[in-house]
This record gives structure tokens, C-alpha cells and sequence, in this order.
């Protein structure tokens, strides 16, 4: 396999990571730059090529007043970081993004580099670099540059894991005016408010164990039954997750508490973010909620008892309700709802997102977790002449494949 190949096979197996396969926009940019960096070794990019030809931006971009493009890369360069802290640590090639640089660097770990020693020798990495080693004094020479490159190795492996944590957050955080003006806008009231919102995120309640089996609780055969009720779905943690990096990067921290465990007190006296619908998130009920886009069982019909999102006033081309994959077929189709209102106390706000599967959940919040997909978002919503959005409510359309959410399409918004 040629160089290129292996460093083209290294990107993908980067793309392919748990640190960055749920970040599309991430991983764009990183093929992009490493087609760049192998087709035109040295040549340095710009913010204004990235931004039309990676994600789109219109030909009068101006990198000075928008700053999506450095706060991009900061992300990849985060995740290239806490990649080889954790699943890469044995990887043969290191990718790096440098600080200030749009161009990636490929390096060789010295114990994938090092040639046999039969005569001259030579470590090469991409930018250039050739080391000879003669083989004249005797090995000794090889041996303590050999050595020599293993310390360099080990030391900057050791400077990785060390400041990973600090240069992710240095990078996704940076200051509040580096930020994207999209993630600002949609999370505004969360952000100013000195204290962390609460994600209150749903745990249902279940009967059963694990080993014999579980099932949702049914109050009418299950009274007397244990309920157990700290589980939750994988698209709520992966909610959690996409969330934290988002507030992360405002300097603004989470607080994070199961359903059950809310109180009004909770509503009263915070922001707060509702991850899954009433079905699951019971808590929900007892807070101003969606009136628009409203999750009911239906009560007739061919689905009747399952969950759907109820259109108060369909508009053309709108149905009166949606309604995930039938049960017992694979899952291909979700609905979720975002919405965003004053709470119990109107200086207060609510982010509720929501699926009618834990799916869904996942989707909306990616929805509004990137830069991209955020941007085309808030083309839609309602926006106040300072620049506020006001409160809404939206409906979105997921598709599912092997249980991971591939793409969200806007179908509907309404003002409050």
C-alpha cells in the first residue's frame, strides 16, 4: 500500500471513530482537508475556501465578522486529540491539525517508521523530514537515535494525554465573541443566566429485570409490582453528550437529573432542557408544554395506542398526525418536536426535544447541536428585531437506519 493510500486509509478510520462518526460536519471538513494536504502537500488554505466549498456559505462570506470557520476546526482538532488519547492510542499514523493551520500534517510513530537495520536507514515523515543513519562507529549510533526518537515519542505522548482535557476545552470552548452567532442566538437565555440549565432527561417507569425481562409498568395489572425507574435510552445519553459539548464550548456548564427526580421547584427557579416525550418524560406534564405539535396515544384508527405527534391546525400539505415505524418492523421513521418557551416563571425558559422514540430525541438534539444543520434551522424560526428567537414550535422528520439516526428534515414551524 502506497503512503497515500495509508494516510487516506488512516482518515477514514478517524471518520469512522466513535469520537467523530455522529459529527458529519467534522468529518467533511477532515476529508477535505486531508484531500487537500496529499494533493498539494505544504500549500497553506483559506477560511474563505473552506466555508464555500465545505459547508456552503455564500460567495460574500467574510471570515473577519463570522467566525464558524476557525471554531470548525478547533472542533476537529479537539477530536483528532481525544482520539489518539483514547481509541487511536496504537495507531501506526498520527493526523494533527496544527494550531493556526488549515493544513493537516501526517506523521509515522517511530515504531511503525523505523526501517530494519541493514546499512543506512531512513525515518520519513510527510512534511519532509529525512533522518540517514550510517551504519559506520558501530550499532551504538543507531541504537541512541533510535532511543532518542522513542523518548521524543513517549514524551509527546505523555504532553498529549496530560493536556487533552485542557486543549479540548480550549479549542471547543475559546471565548464567547470566537463562537458561531447560530449556537449564540438559539441558546441565548441558557447562556446568560448565571446559573446551569437542568437537562431533565426521561426515565420510564419498568417492571421486570433485566435477566427475566422487562416491560413498561401498566398501572392496571403491575400495582403491586416493583417499578424500576433509573433506565433511560441510548438517544437521551447521546443527547447528553452533544449537549454538554455545545455549553462546553460558552464556558457553561450542565446540570443533568432524571425525570422522576424533578420537582416544581426545579421549573420555578431555572432554564431547563426536556430530552424525550411525555410518554416517557412525565414530568412534561406537570410544565407549560407544546400546544402546536402534540404527543398523544392515538385513540382509533389502524396505530390506535400508539404514540404520535398530534397536529393542532395541520396546514396544507401537513398530515393531522405522525407516527413512527410500526412496532414489530425494523425502524426507519421517527418524529421529534424542538420547542422553546417561557416556563412556570416567563423570565425562565424551556427547551423541550423530543421523539416519539429514543431515537428521535437523539436526532432533534443533534439537529440543533451543529453548526450546519443549526443554521438552516434558525432560517425558519421567529426572530425578534434584537436578534432573540422567540418561542416556537417545530416539527422535524428522522430517518433511521440500524438504529442510528441519518438524516432530519424540517417539515413545520409555528410561532407561540
Amino acid at each position: 500500500m502506497s503512503e497515500r493510500e495509508q494516510f487516506s486509509t488512516q482518515v477514514e478510520r478517524l471518520a469512522q471513530s466513535e469520537v467523530l462518526h455522529s459529527s458529519e460536519s467534522l468529518c467533511r471538513l477532515l476529508r477535505y482537508l486531508a484531500r487537500h494536504s496529499l494533493d498539494h502537500p505544504g500549500v497553506s488554505l483559506k477560511e474563505y475556501q473552506i466555508a464555500t466549498e465545505v459547508f456552503g456559505r455564500p460567495l460574500d462570506f467574510d471570515p473577519q465578522s463570522d467566525s464558524a470557520i476557525r471554531v470548525q476546526a478547533g472542533r476537529l482538532r479537539a477530536k483528532l486529540i481525544e482520539y489518539y488519547a483514547s481509541e487511536g492510542a496504537a495507531d501506526p499514523i498520527l493526523v494533527e491539525l496544527p494550531k493556526g493551520s488549515y493544513v493537516l500534517q501526517f506523521h509515522r510513530r517511530a515504531s511503525a517508521g523505523l526501517p530494519p537495520h541493514n546499512g543506512n536507514s531512513t525515518v520519513k515523515t510527510h512534511t519532509g523530514a529525512v533522518f540517514n543513519v550510517q551504519d559506520s562507529a558501530g550499532s551504538w549510533k543507531i541504537a541512541a537515535l533510535a532511543l532518542g526518537i522513542v523518548c521524543l515519542v513517549l514524551l509527546t505522548v505523555v504532553g498529549i494525554l496530560l493536556t487533552s482535557r485542557s486543549v479540548i476545552s480550549t479549542a471547543l470552548a475559546g471565548q464567547n465573541d470566537l463562537e458561531p452567532r447560530e449556537f449564540q442566538q438559539l441558546w441565548r437565555a441558557f447562556i446568560s443566566a448565571p446559573q446551569a440549565p437542568w437537562v431533565i432527561f426521561s426515565n420510564a417507569a419498568f417492571v421486570g429485570r433485566p435477566e427475566t425481562g422487562m416491560r413498561y409498568y401498566n398501572s392496571s395489572r403491575d400495582s403491586n409490582s416493583l417499578i424500576w425507574d433509573h433506565y433511560t435510552g441510548v438517544g437521551e445519553v447521546l443527547a447528553v453528550h452533544d449537549l454538554d459539548e455545545v455549553f462546553e464550548t460558552f464556558h457553561h456548564s450542565l446540570r443533568v437529573k432524571r425525570g422522576s427526580l424533578f420537582s416544581l421547584d426545579d421549573a420555578r427557579n431555572n432554564n431547563l432542557i426536556f430530552l424525550g416525550s411525555p410518554s416517557e418524560n412525565l414530568t412534561l406534564m406537570e410544565i407549560p408544554s407544546t400546544r402546536e405539535f402534540v404527543f398523544q396515544r392515538l385513540a382509533d384508527g389502524p396505530r390506535k395506542g400508539d404514540l404520535a405527534v398530534v397536529n393542532s391546525h395541520p396546514q396544507r400539505n401537513e398530515e393531522k398526525s405522525y407516527v413512527a415505524s410500526p412496532s414489530g418492523l425494523p425502524l426507519t421513521d421517527d418524529y421529534a418536536v424542538v420547542g422553546l418557551m417561557p416556563g412556570l416563571d416567563p423570565a425562565r425558559s424551556v427547551m423541550i426535544l423530543a421523539g416519539t422514540t429514543t431515537f428521535g430525541t437523539q436526532a432533534a438534539v443533534d439537529y440543533v447541536s451543529h453548526w450546519d444543520s443549526l443554521k438552516q434551522f434558525l432560517s425558519r424560526l421567529p426572530i425578534s428585531s434584537d436578534g432573540q428567537v422567540e418561542p416556537f414550535e417545530a416539527l422535524l422528520h428522522v430517518r433511521i437506519v440500524h438504529g442510528v439516526p441519518v438524516s432530519t428534515d424540517l417539515i413545520s414551524v409555528r410561532k407561540r
